[in-house]
């Protein structure tokens, strides 16, 4: 399919949003600290409606005494239950740890699997969870992480008019190229932290200023 005039535009822009985002955060990379892809699968579903600082705060302790799928799997979930909660909706969390952990032994014979369909079998598993551990534990970039940083600067800087998760992303892959996906989620959500926050940001400081279209900007 031939690529329209505002197709080619749109892309361009996208391409000089992502220059100005590199630029401004050379470093951008995951904040949830882990060892192995196990502990970074079982941070990623702690982290949902968490912070990561919190969560960075609560595994230490928790995969010391369960540092792998098989350790997870037989452990009394009252205690997992028991160390999460700091990160909340823990007995959820803790239910899905452990399903997880299960499935993993029993079908990927304790190894984090290291593709989206198999990902997304796990409980607890959806989309932003899979793309963050097919891209960080297995080099590979099958999509976009869409967490809520990712979705409110898709929509500010008019990337995306979506508000599903999978719609944004599916509007961020038709922008970027494929190796940019990864690390294109990190870039976001470290301006989003920064500068483009939920409330108040910071838009006289900000290095996208004149690409941004959002209506809302601060003077």
């Amino acid at each position: 399919m031939a690529t329209t005039p505002a197709k080619a535009a749109a892309r361009e822009r996208a391409a000089r949003i992502l220059s100005a985002l590199e630029a401004a955060y050379p470093g951008a990379r995951i904040a949830l600290r882990s060892e192995t892809p196990f502990q970074l699968l079982v941070a990623v579903i702690l982290s949902a409606q968490c912070t990561d600082e919190r969560v960075n705060q609560v595994t230490p302790e928790l995969f010391r005494r369960f540092p792998d799928a098989a350790a997870m799997a037989e452990a009394p979930l009252e205690e997992i239950e028991a160390l999460v909660r700091p990160t909340g909706f823990f007995r959820n969390k803790a239910r899905n740890i452990q399903a997880a952990a299960r499935r993993i032994v029993e079908r990927h014979g304790g190894e984090v699997p290291c593709r989206m369909e198999d990902l997304l079998a796990l409980p607890g598993v959806a989309r932003k969870t899979a793309n963050i551990v097919l891209y960080n534990a297995c080099g590979r970039a099958e999509g976009v992480a869409v967490d809520t940083h990712v979705k409110r600067l898709a929509g500010r800087l008019g990337l995306s008019a979506e508000t599903r998760p999978d719609r944004i992303e599916r509007d961020l892959m038709a922008l970027f190229p494929k190796e940019k996906w990864g690390p294109l989620s990190y870039l976001l959500i470290e301006h989003g932290r920064a500068v483009c926050r939920a409330r108040r940001p910071l838009c006289p400081r900000c290095p996208l200023r004149p690409l941004c279209p959002w209506p809302e900007k601060t003077a």
